[in-house]
């Protein structure tokens, strides 16, 4: 069965993604007056946005006066190892407090100190405390803000629409096409802009604290089809402690905080093997030690049966779980049966958060191809080497909103829109070559993705490893052709699956490509062959597709260099290591 008929959705402005950094952007964009759409493939209250928990950075100095915007860009700046793009980290720090008086005004909330200040309380590698925070469940609260702002603001929101192409002529966006998961109906939506606001793709590990079906790499892939460029794939940040099973929710966030109000780690000998790691700071070290100290007492041995090391935090009172860590104490009663007041948690890492991604002008956030933007998790240059808490929630609204400013100037300059219809044809041609009889089904083929980049690209890599994860990731991306996908009047799951699939393949690549190139160890990057870092790799790693061959080509690009100003406030400082009394990240 195949089709070549479409309905036609015409706007301003299309968004790709109904998370905290499409609707931020929608929100601008209709604020504007012009017209705006978001597209989602995931239910609008349920996007990535609701895992970040912990809170939001912004330099209030209401705790701690001695901080301010220059500090949270050293901080920022240095924990990234330095190959973060500087001119977007000191927007962020210089913005962020207007954004997030902003979105509390709009009703998030956040809690307040009794002169009305935001509280703030510390993640590790701040040197102050400068996290806004909800509860434990900052990201829900902003996500349910700024849903009711658009919803104030009568902006369209379809949900259940997987976008599969990107509508490219001469260079130019145009638009996208989509198809609904339920009825597999078309649609081509023509736009004079578009933003792509699609998030990460971490859930192609085989342990993700993403959910199923989320984080694919979607957007990588419809950039890199348009001709975009990415930045830094390599850097992938691993969160220490995971939930193992049941496997369905493998990979589910234990969080630091568990940590912070002191649990211990133990392998299977009884023994509190942070002391080999780190003897100064323990469990309270920073998330990429910890993440390659479990990592490494798991495959050298020394971990569970079910393949992680023992979180406790059993030696604190059941009153004081219950209090400190509500969330964590229901989360393992209802998985696991498991009282975490009388009985040790099991968790291993858990890949958490893509911090490359689309290259972009951190100013207005526009990629290489005119007309397009990409803004939130999906774009790279922010966090380098590694992503301190808290910056997420930030980076969504601080670019979200960029980026549909510098859509609606785009648009309002915007005389005439080339579009084609041969490229439209080509778009419904790229999906029916899907529909057929094949030999393979789609998810064994996920499952066995999920397991390559586990073992050969996780927490610790090698040459010979990513050389063998890409040898197999190439024999999967052989198998497309043969899959099996059928849609009727009642589903087309398989189909959304197979262009998840595509997306997690390319994303797959890039990433090995990227780590591959980048021999030593850096941040989240960390090689067993090559141990140290290294002054010879200061550079970006960049991925464009040749767009005749659809091979990836993996290239190096100089670091972008500090301002005077900015060159001034990192000489003569150091990244933040005294973490006591301080909440992780």
């Amino acid at each position: 069965m195949t089709f070549n008929t479409h309905l036609t959705q015409i706007s301003n402005v299309l968004v790709i993604g109904c998370g905290g950094a499409g609707l931020r952007s929608a929100i601008e964009v209709k604020k504007a007056g012009l017209d705006v759409c978001i597209l989602g493939k995931r239910p609008r209250t349920d996007s990535h946005t609701v895992l970040a928990a912990g809170g939001i950075n912004a330099a209030f100095g209401n705790l701690d006066i001695e901080d301010s915007w220059e500090q949270h860009f050293v901080d920022t700046y240095l924990e990234g190892y330095g190959i973060g793009d500087p001119s977007k980290i000191e927007i962020m720090a210089k913005e962020a407090p207007s954004l997030v008086r902003e979105i509390d005004k709009w009703g998030a909330n956040f809690a307040k100190l009794e002169n009305g200040n935001f509280d703030q309380r510390y993640f590790g590698a701040h040197k102050f405390r400068r996290t806004c925070y909800s509860g434990d469940f900052t990201g829900f609260s902003i996500l349910k803000t700024l849903l009711k702002k658009a919803d104030d603001l009568k902006i369209p929101i379809y949900d259940s629409e997987y976008v599969t192409e990107l509508l490219i002529k001469k260079d130019i966006c145009f638009g996208a096409m989509s198809f609904n998961t339920f009825s597999a109906e078309r649609t081509i939506h023509l736009a004079d802009s578009v933003i792509i606001c699609t998030g990460g793709h971490t859930r192609i590990w085989k342990k993700s604290s993403s959910r199923k079906n989320e984080n694919t790499g979607d957007g990588y892939y419809l950039a890199l089809n348009a001709g975009c460029k990415l930045v830094d794939m390599e850097m992938v940040q691993f969160h220490p402690s995971g939930m193992l099973f049941p496997e369905e929710i493998e990979g589910t966030l234990v969080t630091e905080a568990v940590r912070g109000e002191g649990g211990k780690l133990f392998n299977n000998k009884g023994e509190r093997f942070m002391i080999n790691y780190d003897s100064e700071r323990m469990e309270l070290s920073t998330r990429d030690k910890v993440a390659m100290a479990n990592y490494k007492e798991i495959i050298e041995g020394r971990g569970t049966k079910k393949g992680g090391v023992f979180l406790d935090i059993s030696h604190k009172s059941k009153e004081f779980i219950i209090e400190k860590l509500p969330s964590i104490y229901r989360q393992f009663l209802e998985a696991q049966m498991l009282d975490i007041s009388k009985s040790p948690m099991e968790v291993a890492p858990t890949a958490h958060y893509s911090m490359g991604g689309i290259l972009v002008n951190p100013n207005n956030l526009s990629t290489s191809v005119e007309g397009l933007f990409a803004a939130g998790e999906v774009a790279g240059g922010l966090h380098g080497a590694n992503r301190l808490g808290g910056n997420s929630l930030a980076e969504i609204l601080i670019f979200g909103k960029r980026a549909g400013i510098a859509s609606v100037d785009y648009s309002r300059k915007l005389n005439q829109q080339e579009r084609s219809t041969k490229v439209i044809d080509l778009a419904h041609e790229n999906i029916n070559k899907f529909i057929k009889d094949g030999n393979e089904l789609v998810r064994p083929l996920q499952y066995e993705l999920r397991q390559i980049m586990w073992e050969n690209c996780g927490v610790i890599k090698s040459k010979d490893l990513l050389n063998n994860g890409l040898e197999k990731i190439r024999i999967i991306q052989t198998k497309l052709k043969d899959i099996d996908i059928r849609i009727d009047e009642h589903s087309c799951e398989d189909l959304a699956l197979i262009f998840d699939l595509q997306s997690s393949l390319i994303s797959a690549e890039a990433t090995i490509l990227s780590a591959l190139e980048r021999k030593e160890s850096r941040g989240a990057h960390q090689r067993s062959d090559f141990q140290e870092t290294e002054t010879s790799c200061e550079f970006n790693c960049l991925i464009q597709m040749d767009l005749t061959s659809q091979e990836l080509k993996v290239s190096k690009s100089p670091l972008k260099k500090l301002t005077k100003p900015l060159q001034n406030f990192v000489n003569g400082a150091s990244r933040e290591v005294n973490f006591k009394n301080k909440l992780l990240e």
